[in-house]
């Protein structure tokens, strides 16, 4: 079985997270990650794996160079190679072309299963999974909360607040997990080691056969108009409880209609 996981290395959400000058997030200003839940995606592909007896698992991302450290931190885990899609005009890119490029390497790849976070820590959207499977033609399952593969089919269980349902497909497929998933392993000093000497191929979009003009900031749907920071955070109401503190409270609350 050949699974693709897909991962991203996001900003630090315990760093000083900012933009630039041209409205994207300043990466270089903040360290970098691998998103927390891609690490989900890559602990189901090595479980899938071990459950089976044999597999094999690449690690795809794409983004500057940077990135491969996330395929470095997946590779600590387990695994068996990466792919890094990296190029200039990739800068800006929006969740449309994010899935495009994705899909070109996927192709190339020819996997049975592809696994992929839920989002992006960094983005949150949770779409480029489905579009995903739609570019491939492949079944999508997706938000899964457990995952099981035997054989030729595929089982979810999602989770909402209504009920659990259990979704079976086909292979090939996609899937997206989420946090319920199980927490992910640590990487051993072994396995820390190892990833260093596992091969990473990489591919610009040249090799995909993409057009520039199809991805980057100039070519996303969407536009930022303009960034303000937060404002600072005010000062609180100190009450002082004379014995009518319960009524104090009772008038703040009503005068910001909260009662």
């Amino acid at each position: 079985m050949k699974i693709v996981v897909l991962v991203k290395h996001v900003p630090d959400a315990a760093g000083d997270r900012s933009f630039s000058g041209d409205t994207t997030t300043d990466r270089a200003a903040v360290d970098g990650r691998l998103s927390e839940l891609d690490e989900y995606a890559v602990e189901q592909a090595l479980q899938v794996v071990e459950k089976a007896g044999e597999g094999e698992i690449t690690f795809l991302t794409m983004g500057p160079e940077a990135a491969s450290e996330a395929l470095r931190k997946a590779l600590s885990m387990g695994g068996d190679a990466g792919v890094h899609v990296v190029d200039d005009a990739l800068h800006g890119s929006d969740a449309i072309a994010t899935s495009l490029v994705l899909a070109a390497a996927v192709r190339r790849l020819e996997p049975d299963v592809v696994i992929c976070g839920m989002a992006s820590t960094d983005g949150t959207m949770s779409v480029v999974p489905a579009m995903l499977a739609e570019r491939l033609g492949l079944t999508g399952l997706t938000l899964a909360a457990s995952l099981t593969i035997e054989g030729n089919t595929v089982t979810i269980r999602r989770d909402s607040d209504e009920a659990s349902t259990t979704i079976t497909g086909s292979l090939p497929a996609l899937i997206s997990v989420t946090d319920q998933t199980g927490e992910a392993r640590y990487p051993s000093f072994k396995g820390i080691m190892a990833a260093k000497k596992k091969p990473v191929e990489t591919l610009t979009l040249a090799d995909l056969g993409i057009d520039p003009a199809q991805v980057g900031l100039g070519a996303a749907w969407s536009a930022v108009d303009n960034i303000a920071k937060r404002p600072a955070r005010q000062a609180g109401t100190i009450v002082t409880d004379e014995g009518d503190g319960g009524v104090k409270l009772a008038d703040f609350l009503a005068a910001g209609k909260f009662i």
